[in-house]
């Protein structure tokens, strides 16, 4: 729907440091996105400020430096690792002569790259849509002559960019009763699994963390997985037999989180999200390799918490242990339950005390399901005994 960025086409990648105590690892992080795009970084243009111009972001000074290092790489992309307001992408692209992008839609062009389910694409395009919605205004006249008199679309007086906007409106409404149809089919199916008692294992965790990897791993689905951020959007899920849990299970890959997650996106994928939600347990993918796994971690919290998922039994699943000198190995709470594990996807080792610690939560759900059941038996034999008394 929207003009993309050609791949391989030549970026310079803009940063403004607010003071920000992470802002070394959120570059780090634009770089591996705008490559995951298929974009050719030809530069990089830091800067500092106290806060964000009004007018321009960086400032007039750096706006023009930025616009420099465009041209002299022949860049027609210029990628800020920041959120712009409309009005600021409008000054800087009159400015530097080329399109410009914020952090938000780069995530966006990549996650349209990446949807390949109908609901996926669905989810995607409705970001973009509520995204751009807000946009519209980019300096273009022809936006701004206004229709009416007879046989012109719209009323009189109205502007391009009116009925431009109230399109987008209406498409934004058909995508959400279509998206709607599609969770409901899903929470059909999900009151289907949980009446025959089949528990349900998410995998979430921080984006390029492995979760497609042992996904793979453990269901042998040959589901796509690669070294690069946001590599699948769609949710799978495959049934995962273990001998030792002595039932079925089933295990869902989902989409993996980023710093600043666009909202946008979090609303849209919502539905998806809530398998997530609603599983019986989660296993958080963290990379062990990474020296920024903590605040992977946190930033994953954070998600889990909007959505709220943050209430469901977790296992930390510590990967790429095979590139840290750490030995597989498990570590259990104070009730003597394994709460964290530390494997390798990519070799297996370590799988096995993954696999041992699902099926210690199965029987132990399989327990608690059976006590539950009994106490309601005994309640419900005391409630008859006690009226049939009362018959006598």
């Amino acid at each position: 729907m929207f003009e993309r960025p050609e791949h391989g086409q030549a970026v310079i990648l803009a940063s403004i440091d607010f003071g920000d105590p992470d802002y070394a690892e959120g570059l780090a992080e634009l770089v591996l996105l705008a490559t995951s795009a298929g974009l050719n970084v030809a530069g990089v243009v830091e800067g500092k400020r106290g806060k964000p111009d009004a007018a321009l972001f960086a400032g007039s000074g750096k706006a023009d430096e930025i616009g420099d290092a465009a041209r002299a790489a022949d860049a027609s992309l210029v990628i800020f690792n920041n959120n712009l307001s409309s009005v600021q992408e409008r000054n800087l692209e009159k400015r530097l002569q080329c399109r410009v992008l914020d952090r938000t839609a780069l995530i966006l062009e990549i996650f349209a790259l990446r949807a390949r389910s109908n609901e996926g694409k669905l989810q995607v395009e409705l970001a973009q849509l509520r995204h751009y919605a807000t946009r519209l205004v980019r300096g273009w006249t022809h936006l701004e002559r206004q229709k009416g008199g007879i046989g012109m679309r719209g009323g009189p007086g109205e502007t391009q960019l009116e009925l431009d906007r109230r399109m987008i409106l209406t498409k934004i409404k058909g995508i959400e009763v279509r998206l709607e149809k599609l969770a409901n089919t899903r929470a059909v199916q999900r009151r289907s699994r949980q009446r025959s008692g089949v528990l349900s294992v998410s995998l979430v965790g921080y984006t390029n963390a492995g979760k497609s990897t042992l996904f793979n791993t453990l269901t042998r689905a040959g589901a796509y997985a690669a070294d690069q951020l946001f590599a699948t959007l769609d949710t799978t899920t495959r049934k995962l037999w273990l001998p030792q849990a002595g039932q079925p299970l089933l295990l869902s890959d989902t989409v993996g989180f980023i710093t600043r997650l666009p909202h946008a996106l979090v609303s849209a994928f919502h539905a998806t999200l809530e398998e997530t939600i609603h599983a019986d347990l989660l296993l958080h993918v963290v990379d062990a390799a990474s020296s920024n796994r903590e605040r992977q971690r946190v930033e994953v919290e954070k998600v889990l918490k909007d959505i709220g998922g943050d209430q469901v039994p977790r296992i930390e699943v510590m990967n790429k242990v095979d590139l840290t000198g750490v030995g597989p190995q498990v570590a259990r709470d104070e009730y003597g339950k394994i709460a964290a594990v530390w494997l390798s996807a990519r070799t297996g080792a370590g799988v096995d005390l993954l696999r041992d610690a699902i099926a210690e939560f199965a029987c132990d759900q399989r327990h608690e399901t059976q006590v539950l059941a009994a106490q309601e038996a005994e309640l419900s034999q005391s409630y008859v005994e006690t009226n049939l008394d009362g018959l006598e």
